[in-house]
């Protein structure tokens, strides 16, 4: 029986007895793969629970019934496992990262706008972290923007009361410890909106939480740094 040359879907054959078979099957492979949304693409083991048309991005050294199809998508279906092989230009939008990733036509590039033939690419990028206010008169949040990015901003809500003998507090950098926002509130649901003038984190540089007028004691802020990275041409 022969398939479609880009997904892959069953193609009626003439005469063809139980016809509703194999345009079941197309319309199946058809609703994982429109509007691809990806659980993950690094779990390398398949799964114990999974529910019908769940994909998933099958990274190396994937074991058990993804085993020799690393690079694939594997789609759940009728109890079993299916696999598609992404073409240059998919995209699919990954559950566990928030990100919308393009396939370069050997890989997945995590947010990327685009790729150049020669494999240059701009991405952009937000990253998550729930965090835990401590005492003291900073808060080293371990969030990053990543060396060589360009950063755009951090945007934030209060999801715990901030306490302690502070007014207000103030998100930076090392650099500019107030450049991502101040005169910020403490109650919660208070946010932090950004942007900020785009600059260049030459190395890796943390988001820092800064005190107005005394310190922390306790509270619980969630913050989203976003950026743009640059790729460059792939290796010759």
């Amino acid at each position: 029986m022969a398939d479609t040359t880009n997904l892959t879907l069953p193609l009626l054959a003439a005469s063809q007895a139980q016809k509703h078979v194999t345009v079941n099957e197309a319309l199946t492979r058809l609703d994982g793969v429109v509007q691809l949304r990806l659980r993950t693409r690094t779990l390398t083991d398949p799964p114990a629970t999974v529910q019908e048309g769940d994909c998933f991005g099958v990274p190396a050294g994937a074991v058990n019934d993804w085993a020799g199809h690393a690079g694939e998508v594997a789609q759940y279906s009728g109890g079993g496992w299916v696999f598609f092989i992404p073409r240059r230009g998919w995209r699919a939008f990954v559950e566990d990262t928030g990100s919308c990733d393009l396939h370069d036509g050997n890989s997945w590039r995590r947010g990327a706008f685009g790729v150049t033939p020669g494999g240059g690419g701009l991405r952009a990028e937000s990253v998550e972290a729930d965090v835990s206010v401590g005492a003291g008169p900073t808060v080293a949040t371990g969030l990053l923007f990543p060396a060589r990015s360009i950063m755009l901003g951090v945007t934030g809500r209060v999801t715990e009361t901030i306490t302690g003998t502070l007014s207000d507090w103030r998100a930076g950098e090392a650099g500019s410890d107030a450049r991502f926002g101040n005169g910020l509130g403490l109650a919660v649901n208070s946010w932090l909106g950004g942007p900020t003038d785009p600059a260049v984190a030459w190395a890796d540089t943390e988001v820092i939480l800064t005190a107005n007028g005394g310190d922390f004691a306790t509270g619980r802020v969630t913050l989203a740094a976003h950026y743009l990275a640059l790729s460059i041409p792939d290796a010759v």
